[in-house]
């Protein structure tokens, strides 16, 4: 049964240039085998230029409404910052806006509001970077054409 496997979120990237947007979960039992999942179900249309899955197990989310999470120290690193910036935007749960180094996702949760320019953010999520399986740039061609 796949839902046994770990769950991945998808972001997808419409054209080049483009925000990456998350659009849903595949559960794979590997990064490799959730994109190819997330390009089956999530690059068929519209375009899709490029994709990015990472494990759910790697986000550290919380609401504006929450209070922010222990902060734990370890090594910096650049953290993925997401943010939902609408209550309106029914297909996108969240659209990425740039990373922030910082030693932990919850320090990266503490920086992002002062860091991006997001005052309807409803919900934040980070992340390490090093989490993100992106598809090949050279896929590009046939993810659109999919």
């Amino acid at each position: 049964m796949t839902d046994q496997w770990p769950k991945y979120e998808v972001f997808k990237q419409e054209r080049e240039g483009g925000p990456f947007r998350n659009v849903g979960s595949v559960h794979a039992p590997d990064a490799e085998l959730a994109l190819l999942n997330a390009r089956d179900v999530f690059a068929r249309r519209p375009a899709c230029h490029a994709l990015w899955v990472v494990p759910a197990a790697a986000i550290l989310a919380r609401s504006t409404q929450e209070p922010c999470p222990a902060v734990l120290s370890g090594p910096v690193q650049p953290y993925a910052v997401c943010a939902k910036q609408s209550q309106r935007q029914t297909m996108t749960y969240v659209d990425y806006l740039g990373h922030v180094e910082a030693p932990s996702a919850a320090e990266a949760l503490l920086l992002a509001p002062a860091t991006f320019d997001a005052p309807e953010a409803t919900v934040w999520w980070a992340f390490p970077e090093a989490a993100i399986t992106r598809s090949d740039p050279a896929d590009a061609p046939g993810l659109e054409a999919a």
